[in-house]
C-alpha cells in the first residue's frame, strides 16, 4: 500500500464489545493507523478478534474519560455518528492529521464527545452498522480519497486510469516479484 501523507488514529468511545474493538484495531493496523484508543472503556489486548495483536504494533491509548483524552498538536478529532447535521462520508474531506471515534455497539457517541470533535461524520447507511465495520469503511475512505490512485473507470468494460506518474514508479517496484 502506498503510504500518504500526515497520519491517523482510530478509537472508541465506552467500549461495550471488545471482540468488535479487536476488529477494528485489526482493520486499522492493515490501513496504517499511527495510533489506537479507548474512551471510557478498557481493552484486554489479548482478544481472539484481533489476530494480528494490532496492540502490539501500534501504539494504544486508554483515557478514562472525555476531559482526559489528548491528542497530537494539530490532529482533528472526527466523530463518526448518526446525528441529522453530520457531513456524509462521500463528500467528506479527510484531514491530514485525524483520530476518527466511534460510539459503543449500542449506544451513541456521548454529548461530552460529541462537542469535543472537530467535525461529526455520518455513513449514508439506513441504520447503524457494526462499529468494527463503521471504521474500516470510514478507514477506506480516508485511503480512496487521500492516496495515490488514479481515477475509477467509466464503465465495467474498461480498466480505471492508472496512478499518476509519479507514483507508477514506486508501485512498480513495490509489485516486483523476484524471479
Amino acid at each position: 500500500m502506498e503510504r500518504m501523507r500526515g497520519y491517523f488514529g482510530i478509537g472508541v468511545e465506552r467500549l461495550s464489545k471488545p471482540v468488535n474493538a479487536g476488529n477494528l484495531f485489526r482493520s486499522a493496523h492493515a490501513f496504517g493507523a499511527g495510533f489506537l484508543f479507548t474512551v471510557a472503556g478498557s481493552y484486554q489486548r489479548r482478544t481472539h478478534s484481533d489476530t494480528g495483536q494490532a496492540t502490539y504494533q501500534v501504539p494504544l491509548y486508554e483515557f478514562a474519560d472525555v476531559a482526559s483524552m489528548r491528542l497530537p498538536d494539530g490532529c482533528r478529532l472526527v466523530g463518526i455518528e448518526l446525528t441529522d447535521d453530520a457531513v456524509e462520508l462521500p463528500t467528506f474531506k479527510h484531514p491530514p492529521q485525524a483520530a476518527y471515534v466511534l460510539g459503543p455497539e449500542r449506544g451513541s457517541l456521548s454529548a461530552e464527545m460529541l462537542e469535543r470533535c472537530d467535525e461529526v461524520v455520518k455513513i449514508p447507511t439506513r441504520f447503524c452498522i457494526n462499529v468494527a465495520m463503521a471504521g474500516a469503511i470510514v478507514m477506506y475512505d480516508r485511503m480512496i480519497s487521500l492516496g495515490r490512485f488514479g481515477r475509477r473507470a467509466v464503465s465495467t468494460l474498461q480498466p480505471g486510469e492508472p496512478p499518476p506518474a509519479h507514483v507508477q514508479g514506486a508501485q512498480i517496484i513495490r509489485n516486483k516479484t523476484p524471479d
